[in-house]
C-alpha cells in the first residue's frame, strides 16, 4: 500500500482520536494531504493542542517498529479508504479509521455472527459456545469474538473447526497476548483465522479498552449471539452496542437457578430472539447453509445413559443422584467417572456434577 506510511503518521499522533480523523480525511481526502496541511487549514478540524501534535509527527521509533511489524508475512494494515474494509463495520457510528491485522484477512469479507458470553462460564456452556460456532463456521459463516477466557475462546475453538473460521478482535496491541493463557489459542488463531485490533503495537489491556474492542465485535457481525451472561456481563454492553448498530440479539436460555442465566434471561425478556439451536439462529438470519448444518446436526443422536436421566441439566451433587437414581455412592462415583472420560458430564467445584450433552 503506497500511503501505508502516512497512515500510519496519522494514526499513531497521540490525542487525534477515530472523531477527529474522520474529519480530516473527509477534508483532505487522504491522509498525505492532511499530514501536509498548513495550520490554518487544520484549524477548523482539530484544536490547537492536536495541530500541535499533529505538525509534530508521531514518535519515530513507533513508527519504525510498526513499519517492521507490517513487513511480515500475514500481518496487515487495513484503513477505512481500503475496498476491503468491512461493509457491516463502515456502516457504524464511529467505525476505527484503521486496524491492525495478523492473519487471513480475507475473512473480514464472510458473513459474520458475534459470540460472547462469561469469562467465568460452566462447562455446559462453553460446550454450548464451541458446538454453536462449530456448526456455524462448517456453515460457512465467520465467528467473531474477543479472545477472553470462557465463552469466548469457546466459541474461536469451534470456529477453527470449519471453514468459516474466526477473527478475534482483541483491546490490546498485536504483538501482545491478553489473557495469557490463551497465548496458542490466539498462535492457532492467527494462523488459520484472524487477528484484529485497533490498537497500536505496544498497546497493554485496560479496561477501557474492551468497550471500544466491543463495538467492533457487535460491527463487523450480522448478529450477536449471548450464551451465558451474568447481569453485569460486559457481554451485555457488546448486546447494547448491537442493538444501537441495527444488529440482531439472540440469546440462550439456562437455569433459572443459575446467575449466569440471567443476563440471556433479561435479553430475552427485552426482545431478544431465543435460541436452541443453529436452525433458530437461520430462521432469524435468513441463512440456509446454517438451516442445513442445523439439521443435520440435530439428526446426531447420542445414547443415553440412563444416569443422565437423573443428572438432568442442573448440577446436582453425589447425594441427590444417590436419592434420584437409588444408586450408591461408589456405583455413582464409578459410573460419573466413565461418562466425565466420555465427555458426557463434568465435575464442578463443591463436588457436583453437570452435563454435557
Amino acid at each position: 500500500m503506497p500511503d501505508r506510511e502516512a497512515w500510519l503518521r496519522l494514526a499513531l499522533i497521540s490525542g487525534i482520536g477515530d472523531v477527529a480523523l474522520h474529519r480530516l480525511i473527509e477534508a483532505f481526502g487522504s491522509p498525505a494531504d492532511a499530514l501536509a496541511a498548513p495550520r490554518a487549514r487544520l484549524a477548523p478540524h482539530l484544536n490547537a493542542r492536536q495541530v500541535d501534535a499533529l505538525q509534530a509527527g508521531p514518535d519515530a521509533a513507533q513508527l519504525a517498529q510498526t513499519l517492521a511489524w507490517l513487513d511480515a508475512e500475514g500481518h496487515h494494515l487495513i484503513t477505512w479508504q481500503d475496498q476491503d474494509y468491512p461493509d457491516q463495520l463502515r456502516e457504524t457510528a464511529v467505525p476505527p479509521v484503521l486496524l491492525y491485522g495478523k492473519g487471513r484477512r480475507e475473512l473480514l469479507g464472510r458473513n459474520c455472527l458475534a459470540i460472547v458470553g462469561s469469562r467465568n462460564a460452566t462447562p455446559q456452556g462453553e460446550a454450548n459456545a464451541e458446538a454453536f460456532a462449530q456448526i456455524l463456521s462448517e456453515a460457512g459463516i465467520t465467528i467473531v469474538s474477543g479472545l477472553a477466557l470462557g465463552i469466548d475462546a469457546a466459541a474461536h475453538r469451534g470456529g477453527l473447526r470449519g471453514t468459516g473460521s474466526t477473527i478475534a478482535v482483541v483491546g490490546t496491541g498485536l504483538d501482545r497476548v491478553y489473557p495469557a493463557r490463551n497465548k496458542e489459542l490466539a498462535r492457532a488463531i492467527a494462523e488459520n483465522g484472524l487477528l484484529l485490533s485497533e490498537f497500536s503495537l505496544g498497546t497493554i489491556s485496560a479496561a477501557g479498552h474492551f468497550p471500544r474492542r466491543n463495538r467492533i465485535i457487535s460491527g463487523l457481525s450480522h448478529a450477536v449471539l449471548v450464551v451465558e451472561a451474568a447481569l453485569n456481563s460486559g457481554s451485555l454492553i457488546t448486546a447494547r452496542l448491537a442493538l444501537e448498530q441495527g444488529r440482531e440479539v439472540l440469546a440462550i436460555p439456562g437455569s433459572i437457578h443459575s446467575p449466569l442465566s440471567k443476563g440471556c434471561h433479561a435479553l430475552i425478556k427485552q426482545g431478544a430472539k431465543l435460541v436452541e439451536s443453529a436452525r433458530d439462529i437461520a430462521e432469524e438470519l435468513s441463512w440456509p447453509a446454517v438451516a442445513a448444518a442445523g439439521a443435520a446436526s440435530s439428526g446426531k443422536t447420542t445414547a443415553t445413559d440412563p444416569l443422565l436421566q437423573h443428572l438432568g441439566f442442573d448440577p446436582a451433587s453425589l447425594d441427590q443422584l444417590a436419592e434420584r437414581s437409588g444408586l450408591t455412592v461408589e456405583a455413582l462415583s464409578a459410573k460419573l467417572l466413565a461418562l466425565e472420560l466420555e465427555g458426557r458430564v463434568t465435575q464442578l467445584p463443591g463436588g457436583r456434577y453437570q452435563r454435557l450433552v
